[in-house]
C-alpha cells in the first residue's frame, strides 16, 4: 500500500457504502421509538437526573506539549513522529500505553517538515500500528523488527492485509488490544474492505510481539473495536456498523475482565443474546472510534458528529447505564484545524489519563498526501480537557 492510501484509510472508512457490506452481514434493525407516555416521561426524568452538562473544553497543554516534543525529537531514527488511532490504557505498573494505528517513524527536518516515506524518495518508516509507552512524562516507541528495519507490532499476514488498532484493556495482568483486519481485493485505489476483528494479547513488559492472536466475533459486519468500558462485573465492548452514512452503534459485553470470555449482544428489546446476529443498531451518527465513560453517576458517550460530512464537531450524549439509551446531544468542542485540505475525526475519551477534566483526543489528517511531509504537526493527535457540571 502507498502512503496516500494508508493515511486516508480513516477517511475511506467513512466513504464505504452499503454495497461494500455483504447482505448477510447486516445487523438487526433499531428498536422503534415508542410513543410518549407517562412511563416514558418518567424514564426521561430519570435520565435527566444522571445527565451531566458539558461546561467547557480547553486544550490539554501537557499532552499537547508531550507529543509535540516527542514527535520532533531526533534522538532516534525509529521513534514516533506522528500517528492516528490514539487509544490508551494504564498498565499494572502505572505506566500509560498509547495505542496507535497508522504511524510515522523517523526524524523531522529543522523546518518542521518530514522526509517522505521509504518508497517515495525518503527514509521515513510507515507502519499500520505501534505503541508508545509513557513513563513519568517520557515517551518511548514500541515496534517489532529492528531499529534499522522496524515493523508493526501486529504484522500483516501478507501484503494485501493489515491491522488497525482499536481500544484495549488489561485482564489478569495481560494487555488485550482489539484489532481490525483489512484486506485488498483488487488493484483500484479503493479496492479494500474490512475483513474481521481479532484480539491480540501482550505481556506488559514485551509489547513488541503478541503472546497470542484470537479471532473475535466478525460475522455480521460490526467492527468490535470502537471502545471498551469495565463496569459492574462486565467488560462492555462498543462497535460500529459502518455503512458510510449512517454509522450505527452496537454494544456487546463479556462477564469479567477478559475479552476471551462469553460474549453477549444487546438486542433491540434491551435484553442480551449470545447470538451475534441479534446485535441491534442502538443509535446512529457515531464515529468509527468513540468512547463511553462513567462520569459521576452517568455514562457519557463522546464522538465526532457523523450526522455531518467531515464534521469539525465533537459531541456528547449521556445515559444512566453503560448500554444506553444515549440521549441529550451536547456540543463539546469544534476542532480548529478543520478546513481546506485538513479534516479531523474519531474523538474519544481517556479516563485513566490525568487532565483538568475528562481527557479527550482526536485525530488530524489531510486529503493531500504531501501535506504530511510539508508539515509534520498535521498527523498528530490533539488533546482537550472536558469539564462537566
Amino acid at each position: 500500500m502507498t502512503r496516500f492510501r494508508s493515511a486516508l484509510i480513516p477517511l475511506a472508512i467513512g466513504l464505504l457504502s452499503l454495497a461494500a457490506v455483504p447482505q448477510q452481514a447486516l445487523a438487526a434493525p433499531p428498536k422503534p421509538v415508542p410513543s410518549v407516555s407517562a412511563a416514558t416521561t418518567q424514564q426521561a426524568t430519570t435520565r435527566a437526573a444522571c445527565a451531566p452538562t458539558v461546561r467547557g473544553a480547553s486544550v490539554d497543554a501537557r499532552l499537547t506539549s508531550l507529543f509535540t516534543a516527542y514527535g520532533n525529537d531526533n534522538s532516534r531514527v525509529d521513534d514516533w513522529t506522528g500517528a492516528d488511532g490514539t487509544y490508551s490504557l494504564k498498565l499494572p505498573n502505572g505506566r500509560e500505553v498509547w495505542i496507535f494505528s497508522d504511524t510515522f517513524l523517523g526524524k523531522i527536518n529543522a523546518d518542521g517538515s518530514r522526509p517522505p516515506v521509504v518508497g517515495e524518495g525518503g527514509d521515513t518508516v510507515f507502519l499500520n500500528n505501534s505503541f508508545a509507552v509513557e513513563n513519568n512524562g517520557n515517551l518511548s516507541t514500541i515496534h517489532a523488527g529492528t531499529t534499522a528495519q522496524p515493523t508493526a507490532v501486529m504484522p500483516p499476514r501478507d501484503q494485501n492485509h493489515w491491522y488497525w488498532a482499536g481500544d484495549g484493556t488489561v485482564a489478569g495482568g495481560i494487555v488485550e488490544v482489539t484489532y481490525q483486519e483489512y484486506e485488498r481485493y483488487g488493484t483500484g485505489a479503493w479496492d479494500w474492505r474490512w475483513h474481521r476483528n481479532v484480539l491480540a494479547r501482550f505481556a506488559p513488559g514485551r509489547l513488541d510481539q503478541p503472546l497470542s492472536v484470537t479471532g473475535l466475533p466478525s460475522s455480521y459486519g460490526v467492527s468490535w473495536a470502537s471502545g471498551i468500558l469495565k463496569d459492574g462485573g462486565y467488560t462492555y465492548v462498543y462497535g460500529v456498523e459502518d455503512l458510510g452514512s449512517p454509522k450505527y452503534m452496537h454494544i456487546a459485553r463479556v462477564p469479567g475482565q477478559s475479552l476471551l470470555g462469553q460474549w453477549q449482544y444487546l438486542k433491540a428489546d434491551g435484553t442480551w443474546s449470545a447470538n451475534e446476529a441479534d446485535s441491534a443498531r442502538i443509535m446512529s451518527d457515531v464515529a468509527n472510534e468513540y468512547s463511553v465513560t462513567k462520569v459521576g453517576n452517568a455514562y457519557v458517550l463522546i464522538t465526532h458528529d457523523t450526522s455531518e460530512v467531515l464534521s469539525s464537531h465533537i459531541v456528547a450524549y449521556t445515559s444512566c447505564s453503560p448500554f444506553g439509551p444515549f440521549t441529550g446531544k451536547q456540543a463539546v468542542y469544534t476542532t480548529p484545524e478543520t478546513g481546506g485540505n485538513i479534516f479531523t475525526y474519531n474523538a474519544h475519551a481517556h479516563p485513566d489519563v490525568s487532565g483538568n477534566g475528562l481527557v479527550v483526543s482526536y485525530n488530524v489528517n489531510s486529503f493531500v498526501n504531501t501535506d504530511h511531509y510539508r508539515d509534520s504537526s498535521i498527523y498528530r493527535p490533539r488533546f482537550i480537557d472536558v469539564t462537566f457540571g
